[in-house]
């Protein structure tokens, strides 16, 4: 199996000095995707031996991954954030997964949080109420011991089959460059299993990872922009890729977690209603892209709350 892995810098050279030196001697060819740099992106890519893939112009997060995916070779892909850390075999581990089921999709490492003994993610859920949230997030860093079926992989690290990749775009895009960050895995981790894919979490695959925007970080401290588009993101993903059947099956499930967030945003955080205007703007690239992920869809109802054994 031949793997690229894709790290995207976006001035985060002071990261690629702890992410590439860990990965550059894993075997596979690493590319770092520069996003418009205008720091030392490009000497630190050099110095450690990556291959560089320069933007010209600074783009969204979905819309440079899916350049990088373009732009590269490879029958797998590894997309790593600059702000992982991966430990020895970690690439191995993961291609030995990718390459015992074809119809694997992608391969998901164990997480854990930088500067803690605590899982940050054993990969990512959907659930009955068509919420996204990390697997294991906060959990001892020993928990999650044992492989299993998982929903998806986080954005931070995941290896995905390129043919899988390019079964599930819609288009050019792999990732929706209208969702721009914020839930594009937990997104193509649900078209990916509407195509009758899976996804592997792999314990013995494990790296460190710095998370920006998690349920163990205050509220406060994230972005106000970030949490309004996070919230927007969860309604394309479902008005996108939901199903007739799988709608019923759970009706008491989405109603309820719809009615809760409303409920939030109405009485804890005002500024979150501009989420729903802001999804009703994209109304009309959310129904094209639906009509394709429809047409094309083998599976009726995909198995949410799908996560490994604790």
């Amino acid at each position: 199996m031949r793997t690229t892995v894709l790290v995207l810098s976006v001035d985060e050279a002071g990261l690629l000095e702890s992410c590439l030196p860990a990965i550059v001697g894993q075997g596979p060819e690493v590319v770092v995707v520069d996003n418009a740099c205008s720091d030392g992106t490009v000497e630190v890519a050099e110095r450690c031996g990556a291959r560089l893939l320069r933007l010209s112009r600074r783009m969204s997060y979905a819309a440079a991954i899916n350049a990088g995916i373009a732009g590269t070779p490879g029958d797998a892909v590894l997309l790593l954030n600059a702000d992982c850390v991966a430990a020895p075999g970690f690439v191995a581990a993961l291609e030995r997964a990718l390459g015992a089921d074809e119809r694997l999709a992608a391969a998901v490492p164990k997480l854990l949080r930088d500067g803690a003994e605590e899982i940050d993610a054993a990969g990512i859920v959907v659930t009955r109420g068509r919420r996204n949230l990390l697997v294991g997030h906060g959990a001892p860093a020993g928990a999650y011991a044992r492989g299993g079926g998982v929903f998806g992989g986080d954005g931070a690290a995941t290896l995905w089959r390129r043919a899988a990749l390019e079964d599930c775009a819609v288009g050019a895009e792999v990732l929706d460059e209208d969702m721009e960050l914020w839930a594009t895995e937990s997104d193509l981790a649900w078209r990916a299993q509407l195509r009758g894919w899976r996804s592997a979490y792999v314990p013995d695959a494990v790296a460190r990872h710095v998370r920006t925007y998690s349920p163990s970080i205050a509220r406060g401290e994230r972005r106000p922009e970030h949490r309004r588009m996070q919230f927007r993101n969860r309604l394309v993903m479902v008005a996108k890729n939901e199903t007739p059947l799988g709608l019923l099956a759970d009706l008491p499930w989405v109603v309820a977690y719809e009615i809760a967030a409303l409920g939030y945003a109405l009485l804890r955080e005002r500024a979150l209603l501009g989420a729903y205007r802001d999804a009703w703007a994209l109304r009309a690239a959310t129904r094209r892209r639906r009509a394709v992920v429809q047409a094309r869809r083998r599976v009726r109802r995909p198995p949410f709350g799908l996560a490994p054994p604790p």
